[in-house]
């Protein structure tokens, strides 16, 4: 395995940085007193401002791997990227690199028809809409995807679709044009093929926005997290993704993609926390020593260090394999970093935290809040233990025959 930065890559990575630096850094208190200023669930002004600047630059659709629609880059060659935008919150959109968009458009792209392309994945690579993944319900437990139990019934050439959702990021934003559903279609199927996936357009009759979902008291306005009530809202057939019965196949392909970019970013945020963290330990005296000098705070500069470098290292494994061999095959590789990565950067963010005192816990520094968004990450795409799980059968699966492993399901 090679992780040097290619020429191409790393001119990215300076064009990137160059405009973080530039523009999105200063612009993080704008975007704050915009939201505070104004209606909260309307786009922001800097946000379309940022937006112009990087796709005048040509820094967009940077994310789709090995696509023409994108810039060709891999999944490993895609991670410092990603990195760099996610150390900041506002940092991945004006790329349009934002999830859950990015992962809705490859979607799109590796299961839409040309029609479905035409009308949502266009308009969706132009940054001209956003979108949402309605997949988590509150009345099952969704950490398995099989449970889902909103329903979708072919009526003719429509879908009848009733069912909740929440958690369905981005909902509640106006610029927000389209779902995708995944909804039960044969409860008599075998369990891996009962669901399908179908494009649910915002505005269609009986879709009800019933509140934003908070994080730790944060809202994440104009973005947001919705519980979403479908009411006999009526699709046309067509609207499904790859055909009746897919949507599992299509969650695990989403899935792959996503979770690589969620960990991607996570070490982009630890990195500013340690930054942060050294920066307030030589900044700051008590007791008539830099807080650098006192208690085990030097360790955990440390501790901090080692374990950013590990958690890249294992993304980029993992990156490294989904290029090589596919998302199958790298699954484990992709759950490990999947657990690795929002840990170690919760563990960065509460030191930064605690060497920052009172002021680590207020709204005068971004601590805080990337500590609600790094928690949250370690449910949103799948809970620590189902990842475990996947990596623990995978290496006692080296050690039996397959007849065993079968027996013991």
């Amino acid at each position: 395995m090679d992780f040097a930065y290619s020429p191409k890559v790393q001119e990215l990575r300076e064009r990137v940085t160059a405009f973080m630096e530039t523009h999105v850094y200063p612009a993080e208190a704008v975007f704050e007193r915009q939201v505070a200023e104004g209606d909260r669930w309307q786009p922001t002004a800097i946000m379309e401002e940022l937006k112009a600047k990087a796709k005048a630059e040509g820094l967009w659709n940077l994310f789709l791997p090995e696509s023409e629609l994108g810039a060709g880059l891999s999944n490993t060659e895609y991670a410092p990227l990603a990195e760099i935008m996610g150390s900041s919150l506002i940092g991945p959109e004006p790329f349009n690199c934002a999830a859950p968009d990015t992962g809705n458009m490859e979607v799109l792209v590796r299961y839409g028809s040309e029609a479905q392309k035409q009308q949502w994945l266009v308009p969706l690579l132009s940054g001209e809409i956003r979108s949402a993944f309605a997949m988590t319900e509150p009345g099952v437990a969704s950490s398995d995807a099989t449970n889902m139990e909103a329903s979708a019934v072919r009526q003719g050439d429509e879908w009848l679709i009733n069912g909740r959702k929440w958690w369905t990021s981005g909902a509640c934003d106006p610029r927000c044009k389209v779902m995708i559903f995944m909804g039960l279609t044969d409860p008599d199927a075998p369990r891996h093929q009962q669901h399908s996936m179908i494009l649910v357009p915002m505005d269609a009759p009986g879709v009800k926005v019933l509140r934003p979902l908070p994080v730790f008291g944060y809202d994440d306005a104009p973005h947001g997290h919705a519980e979403v009530l479908f009411d006999n809202v009526r699709v046309p057939y067509e609207n499904v993704l790859l055909g009746e019965g897919r949507g599992f196949e299509i969650a695990q392909g989403r899935l792959g993609p996503g979770r690589i970019h969620h960990c991607m970013r996570s070490i982009g945020m630890a990195e500013r926390a340690l930054k942060l963290m050294c920066e307030r330990a030589i900044g700051r005296s008590a007791f008539g020593k830099p807080l650098a000098r006192l208690g085990g705070n030097i360790d955990h500069i440390a501790d901090s260090r080692m374990e950013i470098n590990m958690a890249r290292l294992l993304t980029l494994n993992a990156a490294y394999m989904m290029d090589t061999v596919g998302n199958k095959i790298a699954a484990s590789e992709i759950a490990q970093i999947k657990v690795v990565a929002p840990n170690v950067a919760l563990r960065v963010i509460d030191r930064a935290i605690q060497i920052h005192g009172g002021a680590g816990v207020s709204n005068d520094f971004p601590l805080a809040y990337w500590y609600a968004m790094q928690r949250t990450l370690r449910l949103a795409d799948g809970p620590d233990e189902v990842h475990r799980a996947a990596v623990g059968k995978f290496e006692i699966g080296k050690y039996m025959s397959r007849e065993a492993m079968k027996a013991s399901r």
